[in-house]
């Protein structure tokens, strides 16, 4: 349920289960997390299979388990924010729920034009993960996230580019318009790449 490509210094992981809109599973959650810990590559891309990005938590899951306070959550996006190279969201569709942290915690988010994004923790009954109020804040303003946050808005692409959640919205095919994004950090050293990313904090 999750491919791994690795070519020419660029990992690209794309969640596969568009039958059920990428929702992902503790499993899937886990095999994400091991293969950003155990990347080897300049550049990280995240993406997904069909028209949505991913659902978040697969209900029955939440249902049947623990995935809604899973530790899985908060290691995906931990290991996706300590990866030493680029770090890319790739966003094919519509982000929602605890699939955020993953896109939170990458250097850059680009996404298709008919996307939309929400994490309606307020009408579950849960909180969000631990990591990402802090980083919707970083890039949408206190005010913006707790909007998001506390009011379960659903952020279209444009606004979600206006507020700073996403960096560009694709005029092109995705994967060109990844391509092009990701192109000088693929030609840079990796060492240069981790050291500007130092610097910005």
């Amino acid at each position: 349920m999750i491919h791994v490509s690795s070519e020419n210094g660029c990992l690209t992981l794309t969640i596969n289960r568009p039958d059920k809109a990428n929702a992902l599973t503790e499993v899937m959650l886990g095999q994400l997390a091991d293969a950003v810990e155990n990347a080897d590559a300049k550049v990280l891309i995240l993406t997904g299979k069909g028209k949505v990005f991913s659902a978040g938590a697969d209900l029955e899951d939440v249902r049947n388990g623990t995935l809604a306070i899973s530790p899985e959550w908060e290691r995906l996006s931990s290991a996706v924010a300590a990866f030493p190279g680029l770090s890319v969201a790739s966003l094919n569709g519509s982000c929602a729920g605890g699939a955020l942290g993953m896109m939170l915690a990458c250097d850059l988010r680009i996404t298709v034009p008919t996307a939309k994004f929400f994490y309606p923790v307020i009408k579950m009954g849960v909180l969000p993960q631990p990591s990402d109020p802090a980083r919707l804040a970083a890039l949408v303003g206190p005010s913006a996230a707790k909007r998001i946050l506390l009011n379960g808005a659903k952020v279209t692409a444009q606004e979600a580019q206006s507020l700073g959640l996403v960096d560009q919205i694709s005029t092109d095919t995705l994967e060109a318009d990844t391509a092009a994004l990701i192109k000088p950090a693929l030609d840079a050293e990796l060492a240069q790449v981790t050291a500007i990313k130092a610097m910005i904090g």
